[in-house]
């Protein structure tokens, strides 16, 4: 087995859980209501709109179904309706692909602006450079959007890190616990799956990868909210990896 190909999660593998959960999160839910104001006129935004619209009619669950029928009674603006439903995909922490758009165009301003700087461990940068240059092809794969992962390894305190991945994916690509999108990566980057090394914080996800050929490691760190690898190798820091390629 040679590997050839990293294919990293993120959150819990290369940045603390507490950087999403404590910085990114907050930020997103309480900048939404202004940022979905300036920006009301704005294509992009207003695609996401309709787009979480159309999510929000798919979406069968009574607590949705309730919400829809209490915006639709209180004559609520297009904006207005489909800003609480946004709220509420974030209350209920749904891996919604719309969702995760609007927060990654929210946390670029939020880069920008210097709001927010990005937390990796302490590892992580020394890692990805060393796999760099070890020839190492690393591509990222996160629930959170392309856009928000660029903006993640663009702001670094370590400087822009975004130029060592060549291939970026997210829930565009499919369900990160469903065989079928590690199929669909392997196939994106044109490799053997047997040359691919996934790593994760969630054993779903690195039981989806093996289902797909794809060799795994689990990153087990304090914090962490999955604690059981479920048979998959184990590593406690980035530095770990090394020993498996």
């Amino acid at each position: 087995m040679t590997i050839t190909h990293l294919l990293l999660d993120i959150e819990g593998t290369t940045c603390p859980v507490s950087f999403v959960s404590e910085v990114l999160f907050p930020y997103a839910r309480e900048s939404l209501p202004n940022f979905l104001m300036e920006h009301k006129e704005d294509t992009a935004i207003i695609d996401i709109l309709k787009t979480a619209g159309q999510e929000w009619d798919a979406d069968l669950t009574p607590e949705s179904i309730n919400l829809r029928r209490s915006t639709k009674k209180q004559n609520l603006h297009f904006l207005d309706a489909n800003r609480i439903y946004l709220e509420h995909l974030i209350n209920i922490d749904r891996k919604s692909t719309v969702l995760k758009d609007l927060q990654g165009k929210i946390w670029s301003h939020g880069y920008q602006c210097g709001e927010i700087t990005s937390q990796l461990f302490q590892e992580t940068t020394a890692s990805l450079k060393r796999w760099h240059n070890r020839k190492l092809s690393l591509s990222v794969y996160s629930s959170g959007s392309i856009q928000a992962q660029k903006l993640l390894y663009r702001h670094t305190k370590e400087g822009n890190l975004e130029h060592l991945f060549d291939h970026w994916f997210d829930t565009h690509t499919g369900n990160k616990k469903e065989a079928d999108s590690y199929r669909n990566i392997t196939a994106e980057i044109n490799a053997m799956s047997s040359n691919i090394l996934f790593i994760s914080d969630n054993g779903d996800e690195c039981d989806a990868a093996q289902i797909s050929g794809i060799n795994t490691l689990f990153s087990l760190r304090d914090g962490n909210p999955d604690q059981d690898p479920r048979g998959h190798r184990v590593i406690k820091s980035l530095n770990d990896v090394d020993a498996y390629i």
